[in-house]
């Protein structure tokens, strides 16, 4: 027979607590036999188990823990993204009203309304995500105090992509964007001060890097319009930076797919001066350079503009108000005479306005002014030119023999309700629609320029020369023995004939 000892002990097993639910046996069994004896039911060793789970489960309480009865699974993308996706229709609150000081025109567009147009052509990205994009526009409309804003396109990328807006600041919005870049050129100023002072002992070398040329003012040529992207609808609109003239240039030459972050190293050759940050911001400015028109005379340059008749040097322009909507088919003319560039041109500098790099600052001229007495002075660079603003696009450059646009109709069963649609062939997800007084553009692809062969990276320069070839440095075989016998004969007599004159002088002398 068991002894009393054993059965306390038993008892004392059976009444530890578990470490994950906090219940002991014992407790567990007395109320499974409780259950059984209540109810007395014929089938009570069948329905055992059902009766061990009803009893766990009337005593169980919500719990993050994993070892809950319920499954705890990690939130999906898609469960996440309609979370964030969710506060973009969240109505405002009543006291939320605007006062009456601060109404002013509102800068969204009607992107509804605009995305039917493309639809028409078979172009667009559902109605659904571009209604979670015009929620977004809002959202950065909000948040920002913007005079226009417009849905510039996407761009596509390998793990996420690029949702971009083109914005205009008011008078004066733009001021913390200002003292941003004031503060990292100050700090490049600083660093490179630290620099010099650290290498004043150091031999300085005679090689000059070619002058940098200096990026263009916000509001002025590539840098005119202002960005933000943001990867999803409702993620945080980032602001892109000003872009540089050697960005420029280096994009011309690359060709790199985007990831979808905005930290990512650009790895190319030649090398990009930044990141896909800056990368995505020189591609932008290219796309919209190349392929943002408009029709004939929709814009006008104002009349008091003193630069030439013909355009150039020109970058503003206003809406023409005597305008007056051209025709359908005019509008699809296969000699594209009736749609203009409404962007400046891209010149091959990298700037919309060429400087000449020749020309120095005042520091800079102080500092190099003892150099420059002793170097040559370079040639002068010839000035670069490009196409004037509001140029037809029917002087652009065929695209491997086909023209640079394809118009069409959006229906040919009834054309005078279609609206006419423009697709470029030189940069692939650039459409243009246009209706009446009604146009707008829009691009969707990979950021990629079209060319008839496959990419392929440029060729390293030439290997510079260590030292100028001359007779000096050339080496000649050794002479034999007797070729230096010979040599010495010859020094030998050249000697002894000028010991024989310089006596013959001394005579001369003495006899005078």
């Amino acid at each position: 027979m068991a002894s009393e000892t054993m059965i306390q002990n038993a008892k004392a097993f059976l009444l530890q607590e578990s470490p994950d639910s906090k219940s002991n046996l014992y407790d567990h069994l007395c109320s499974m036999m409780h259950r059984i004896l209540e109810n007395r039911q014929a089938n009570s060793v069948d329905i055992l188990e059902l009766i061990s789970k009803d009893i766990k489960t009337g005593k169980f309480a919500p719990s993050t823990d994993p070892s809950s009865l319920q499954d705890v699974s990690a939130k999906s993308l898609e469960v996440e993204l309609a979370n964030l996706q969710n506060k973009l229709f969240d109505k405002p609150t009543e006291d939320a009203e605007p006062e009456p000081e601060d109404e002013v025109e509102m800068p969204l567009p009607d992107l509804m309304d605009i995305t039917q147009y493309f639809e028409q052509a078979g172009v667009g990205l559902g109605r659904e995500e571009t209604f979670r994009i015009f929620l977004a526009l809002k959202n950065l409309v909000d948040t920002h105090t913007l005079q226009n804003v417009r849905f510039w396109g996407k761009i596509m990328g390998t793990a996420k992509s690029y949702i971009v807006a083109e914005v205009e600041y008011r008078e004066g919005g733009e001021e913390e964007g200002e003292e941003g870049e004031e503060e990292e050129e100050a700090k490049e100023e600083e660093a490179d001060e630290a620099k010099e002072g650290d290498e004043d002992m150091v031999p300085k070398p005679d090689y000059k890097p070619p002058p940098v040329i200096p990026k263009e003012e916000n509001g002025t040529g590539c840098n005119k319009k202002t960005y933000f992207v943001c990867n999803e609808p409702g993620s945080e609109w980032v602001k892109l930076p000003p872009v540089t003239p050697a960005q420029m240039v280096c994009a011309r030459q690359i060709k790199k797919f985007f990831t979808g972050d905005l930290n990512a190293p650009v790895v190319s050759y030649p090398p990009f001066p930044g990141t896909e940050i800056n990368y995505l911001r020189a591609q932008i400015a290219r796309i919209s350079a190349g392929t943002h028109i408009s029709p004939i005379d929709y814009f006008k340059f104002e009349e008091d503009d003193e630069d030439d008749s013909e355009g150039e040097g020109r970058d503003s322009f206003v809406e023409n108000v005597e305008f007056e909507h051209l025709r359908n088919t005019e509008l699809v003319d296969p000699a594209l005479s009736n749609w203009v560039h409404h962007v400046q041109h891209i010149l091959p500098q990298g700037r919309c306005v060429w400087v000449n790099p020749a020309v120095k600052t005042e520091t800079e001229d102080f500092d190099d002014e003892e150099e420059e007495e002793e170097r040559e002075e370079p040639d002068e660079p010839q000035p670069e030119h490009g196409p004037a603003l509001l140029t037809p696009i029917s002087e652009d450059s065929d695209v491997d023999s086909m023209p640079a646009w394809s118009a069409s109709l959006t229906s040919t069963l009834v054309p005078q309700y279609a609206a006419a649609i423009l697709r470029s062939n030189l940069w692939p997800g650039a459409f243009t629609f246009g209706l009446e007084k009604k146009f707008e553009n829009l691009y969707i692809g990979w950021g990629h320029k079209y060319t008839a062969e496959s990419y392929s990276p440029p060729a390293p320069p030439a290997t510079q020369e260590e030292y100028p070839s001359g007779v000096e440095v050339t080496e000649v075989p050794d002479p034999t023995v007797d070729e230096e016998r010979a040599l010495q004969a010859v020094q030998q007599e050249q000697l002894d004939r000028e010991a024989e004159e310089a006596e013959m002088e001394d005579d001369d002398d003495d006899d005078d």
